[in-house]
């Protein structure tokens, strides 16, 4: 794997500080949304990292799954700003806002974790292979947390919704 360039700290640095202030959102707001500083925070970032993996594909010219996803992490946002600052999906915004950024989270963590463990340690990297075993188990893993936590927001959402 090439090594990283200033624009791949950039965009690294970024994605982590996403990550972070999404994980707090997630713990004391149970969900993220952009009138809270840490939500705000985490979709300014999470825009940037996705716009700058983009960036990052017209630089190496290669296009992968990780591009893909930062393409959907795009779309998700959209979605999401949507749902938070309008009335389009009426009843169901809470729901679509909270389907939309949480996604973002899971599309954050595939090529996060993949490129961390492809890269790390730097003398001898665990992972070699995009196809490897360990990575896959980290999809699921990330994928049923996505699940889980999502079915708790929604809970959520729904009791809350219920009080008012």
């Amino acid at each position: 794997m090439p090594e990283i360039t200033m624009f791949g700290w950039f965009h690294t640095i970024i994605g982590i500080v996403a990550l972070l202030s999404g994980v707090y959102s997630l713990i004391n707001y149970r969900v993220i949304r952009f009138t809270d500083t840490t939500g705000k925070i985490y979709l300014i970032c999470t825009l940037l990292a996705a716009a700058s993996a983009l960036a990052l594909y017209n630089a190496t010219g290669e296009f992968n799954k990780a591009h893909i996803l930062a393409i959907l992490t795009l779309g998700a946002l959209g979605v999401g700003r949507l749902a938070e600052t309008t009335h389009l999906f009426r009843q169901f915004s809470g729901y679509v806002q909270a389907i939309s950024y949480t996604a973002t989270f899971l599309f954050h963590m595939i090529p996060a974790i993949t490129d961390g463990l492809m890269r790390l340690p730097v003398s001898d990297p665990i992972v070699k292979d995009v196809e490897d075993p360990l990575l896959k188990q980290f999809y699921l893993a990330f994928l049923i947390s996505y699940l889980v936590v999502l079915t708790l927001q929604l809970l959520w959402l729904r009791k809350k919704e219920k009080a008012a």
